[in-house]
């Protein structure tokens, strides 16, 4: 006699997939919001106090950018 066996693998449901899709889009809702903040607080210092920090007024986007994406910034549990 000859048996078949079948092994199914549960695919994610459309739940499992849209609560993914939705923590996705908080988390880049907000890493934007980190982006925005720094830069908006890099953009409210005086020149003396860039120049103090050795910072230009040129890298103000690539430092904002670095501490929204690139830091080790805990969003929703994770790194």
């Amino acid at each position: 006699m000859t048996t078949i066996t079948r092994t199914a693998i549960a695919a994610p449901s459309f739940a499992d997939r849209f609560r993914a899709l939705v923590d996705t889009f908080k988390v880049a809702q907000a890493r934007r919001a980190i982006y925005k903040r720094t830069l908006n607080e890099l953009h409210s210092l005086s020149a003396r106090d860039l120049g103090d920090l050795g910072i230009s007024r040129n890298n103000l986007r690539a430092i904002a950018y670095q501490a929204a994406y690139e830091g080790e910034t805990r969003l929703n549990g994770r790194a």
